[in-house]
C-alpha cells in the first residue's frame, strides 16, 4: 500500500482526462482505499501557486513508473502504445508517424488529436498490474487502420476538454 511521503501517479477519470496520469506525493490516508494526495505540477485554481491537493481512490494510484534504462535508444515503431508528457502529466497515446526531425506524431483516440513530440517528452507505457510493472502489448494494433485527425505540425498541447 501507499504511505505519507510516497510518490505515485494519478489516473484522472474526469472528463477530458481520462488517459492521463499526473505525478503527485501522498499526504495521508483517510481510509483503506481512500487517499490525500498533492500533485507536483498542478496547482489550486488559475492564479494560484499552492500545489493542488486532492482527495482520490485507491484504485487512481499507482506508484511512479520506473525509469527507462540508460542505454535505451528511444526508437518507437508504428501503433507503439506511448505516454507523451503534456499538459503537466503524461497521456496515453500511439505512434501513427515520424517527422523529418525526428520527432513522433502521437494519436490520442480519446479525444481524436495527433501532435507531434521531440523523443524526450515520450515513454514506453506500463500498466500497473498486481503490483508489477506490465509492457504495454505494443503489437496489439499494429493491424488497426491508421487514422490522422485533428493534425498539429506544432506542439499544440493535447485538448480533451470536449471529450465526454
Amino acid at each position: 500500500m501507499y504511505s505519507r511521503g510516497d510518490l505515485v501517479e494519478v489516473c484522472s477519470k474526469e472528463s477530458g482526462f481520462v488517459g492521463s496520469y499526473y505525478e503527485a506525493s501522498i499526504v495521508s490516508q483517510l481510509r483503506k482505499d481512500l487517499f490525500v494526495v498533492m500533485y507536483k505540477n498542478l496547482v489550486e485554481g488559475v492564479v494560484n501557486t499552492q500545489p493542488l491537493v486532492e482527495t482520490v481512490r485507491l484504485d487512481e494510484l499507482r506508484p511512479v513508473p520506473p525509469p527507462a534504462p540508460e542505454n535505451d535508444e528511444k526508437e518507437y515503431g508504428y501503433l507503439d502504445l506511448v505516454d507523451a508528457w503534456d499538459n503537466d502529466g503524461w497521456w496515453v497515446g500511439r505512434i501513427s508517424g515520424r517527422k523529418e526531425n525526428g520527432d513522433y506524431f502521437v494519436y490520442f483516440e480519446i479525444c481524436g488529436d495527433e501532435i507531434a513530440y521531440p523523443v524526450s517528452r515520450l515513454r514506453v507505457h506500463l500498466d500497473w498490474v498486481k503490483k508489477k510493472w506490465v509492457s504495454s502489448d505494443n503489437k496489439k494494433g499494429r493491424k488497426q487502420k491508421r487514422r490522422r485527425l485533428n493534425t498539429s505540425e506544432n506542439n499544440n498541447n493535447i485538448n480533451c476538454s470536449s471529450v465526454n
